[in-house]
């Protein structure tokens, strides 16, 4: 693990606030099977080996539809529609009017949500985490009801969805919502950590809020397109980059979910 590091002799951290999606819950993996379904009906012409494509590009969102919708400015499936047409036009199928959205959305978001699984690093740094005492909650940029549904299909039902973007009206990086959790977590954002697998939504946002910002960056997960994603500059901000979760036990100065005591930062 690599971060900024834990002062030595520093009281460890008494919450953590995880993001759902690419960080408890693998919703690339979710997403992939979802863009190969839509794009077998959608897409015919195109080989199977470019849904790969498909999906980079979804999860790139280039335009910043997703971004506009935890903003508030626009509603979830204005902005979804507008990315399935992205992906129609760069992959030459025909453009979705209303009626074919609805058939597009119907078939992959009943594919995505039969995908939810957790990630294997999830259950044992929970239950590290439970074990030390510290208190664990969920602040996500999707919705609450849609959030915990996944949280539980992926069997991380214990983990408390404490704020969606329809608890505000708005969602991260906006520094409310990283307050609003914490409240409700019943800790101090000082002493609390946010982890997230976005650079600048996730970690960085949650450390301009105060809190202890942790960048999850999984191998071979990262997005591209306008995020930022470059772990030296993130360390040089502040924040703490993990390549998993069983990492994050140093950050928060507890035991390593193996039992055995945490590395020291680096």
């Amino acid at each position: 693990m690599s971060g900024a590091g834990a002062v030595p002799g520093a009281a460890p951290l008494e919450g953590v606030l995880f993001d759902v999606d690419d960080t408890l819950v693998d919703t690339m993996a979710a997403f992939g099977a979802a863009i190969t379904a839509a794009s077998r009906v959608w897409l015919p012409h195109l080989p199977e080996d470019r849904h790969p494509e498909v999906l980079a590009l979804w999860r790139a969102d280039p335009n910043g539809h997703y971004r506009a919708y935890t903003r508030g400015e626009v509603d979830f499936d204005a902005q979804r529609m507008a990315r399935a047409n992205e992906l129609q036009a760069a992959f030459g199928g025909e453009l979705l009017d209303d009626a074919a959205y609805v058939d597009w959305k119907d078939l992959f978001w009943g594919t995505f949500e039969q995908s939810w699984t957790a990630f294997d690093d999830s259950r044992p740094v929970l239950d590290a985490l439970a074990s030390a005492g510290v208190r664990v909650g969920s602040l996500t940029n999707a919705r609450v009801e849609l959030q915990t549904r996944k949280l539980a299909a992926a069997g991380l039902e214990d983990v408390p969805l404490l704020v969606g973007v329809d608890t505000l009206g708005f969602g991260k990086p906006d520094p409310r919502v990283f307050a609003e959790a914490c409240r409700r977590l019943g800790t101090d954002p000082a002493r609390t950590a946010y982890v997230g697998d976005e650079l600048d939504v996730d970690a960085r946002a949650a450390l301009a809020a105060g809190l202890v910002g942790v960048w999850l960056d999984r191998p071979g997960t990262r997005r591209g397109g306008p995020h930022p994603e470059d772990p030296d500059a993130a360390r040089a901000s502040g924040v703490h980059v993990l390549h998993g979760l069983a990492d994050l036990a140093a950050v928060v100065g507890v035991a390593a979910p193996t039992g055995e005591p945490a590395p020291t930062p680096r």
